[in-house]
């Protein structure tokens, strides 16, 4: 036997339980399925917010709920809890639930979404290919973000991956061969190519400097790609209100602060001129494809952090910036 194919010990259908009467349901049947993580890098709260948005303003049926119990090392990822004068409440368990929601105009899809896994990724990677499977879902779309020295006076980028070069070519701003640490995102991708489904991912950018807060400009972008993606009319609107509101802010504090203002020029300009400039070049490179220097970013992430300590809050009272 190839060590390499193996058959679990337990098998990933113990895992989940599944709604019979979801299963049946023949809309669902060649649909296309979102997914979303938290806990790996969640620049911006990107996915936080794109998973937040689309709960609450879709209307989502729990298909499959994952145990979480076998997935979760609860004390390495700690859950919140709140202590409210002489009591706990408002205990934040963490889940995993693929569900069933229906677009604006009407179209049924499946959205995977939760804790990433700290266990077992190779039963849940089995698992979930097991129901792509079973609703013989026709394209799988996920996003994450990751910090980036970009500003936040460009447009949204993005690195796309995947086996679908419709969804893929064109969009990459930024190209690298590297090593990096795996999420389970990129696990499933890699199954599900090796699979045969057409799936796509997207690393959304977020400006390195804000990747600590809500940052809803990257989180509509996320959610575009993933609309554009699997012909899906998602909502975003008050993503966008609210990112109207943060950029303001973020003016303000540029504006008023002579350092921040020095690095977001000097990341205007990289931007630009690798808009303009060769291919071959990264966004992370600066003059002779050189990476920026650690003590030129990290002066002006300090500064930027310590405006944002004493500058403006979001109505929910945290720092904006």
């Amino acid at each position: 036997m190839n060590i390499t194919e193996y058959t679990p010990f337990h098998a990933p259908e113990t895992l989940y339980a599944l709604n019979e009467e979801l299963i049946a349901a023949e809309d669902l049947r060649g649909s296309n399925m979102l997914m979303a993580f938290t806990g790996f890098s969640d620049a911006g709260h990107v996915v936080t917010q794109i998973s937040g948005e689309l709960k609450e303003q879709l209307a989502g049926e729990p298909v499959a709920v994952f145990d979480i119990d076998q997935l979760i090392d609860y004390r390495s990822r700690r859950p919140r809890i709140t202590f409210t004068e002489d009591h706990l409440s408002d205990y934040r368990a963490p889940s995993l639930v693929l569900y069933r929601m229906v677009d604006a105009l009407g179209t049924p899809f499946l959205y995977l979404c939760g804790s990433e896994p700290d266990l077992q990724w190779e039963r849940f990677s089995l698992a979930v290919l097991g129901l792509v499977e079973l609703f013989d879902i026709n394209l799988v779309a996920w996003v994450h973000s990751v910090p980036m020295p970009v500003p936040h006076t460009r447009p949204i980028g993005a690195t796309v991956h995947g086996n679908r070069p419709d969804l893929i070519e064109g969009i990459s701003a930024w190209k690298a061969t590297m090593e990096i640490p795996a999420a389970v995102g990129h696990v499933l991708e890699y199954k599900l190519a090796a699979a045969g489904r057409n799936v796509v991912g997207y690393a959304i950018h977020v400006p390195h400097y804000l990747s600590d807060a809500e940052y809803p400009p990257a989180a509509v972008a996320g959610l575009e790609y993933l609309g554009a993606a699997a012909s899906l009319m998602l909502p975003s609107e008050r993503l966008r209100e609210a990112g109207r509101a943060v950029e303001r802010q973020i003016t303000e504090q540029v504006e008023g602060s002579s350092e921040v203002a020095t690095v977001v020029a000097s990341l205007e300009k990289q931007y630009d001129e690798h808009t303009e400039g060769s291919a071959r070049r990264s966004l992370l490179a600066g003059d002779n494809d050189e990476l920026p220097g650690a003590d030129e970013l990290g002066a002006a992430v300090e500064a930027y952090l310590a405006s944002r300590d004493s500058g403006p809050q979001g109505e929910d009272g945290t720092d904006i910036g």
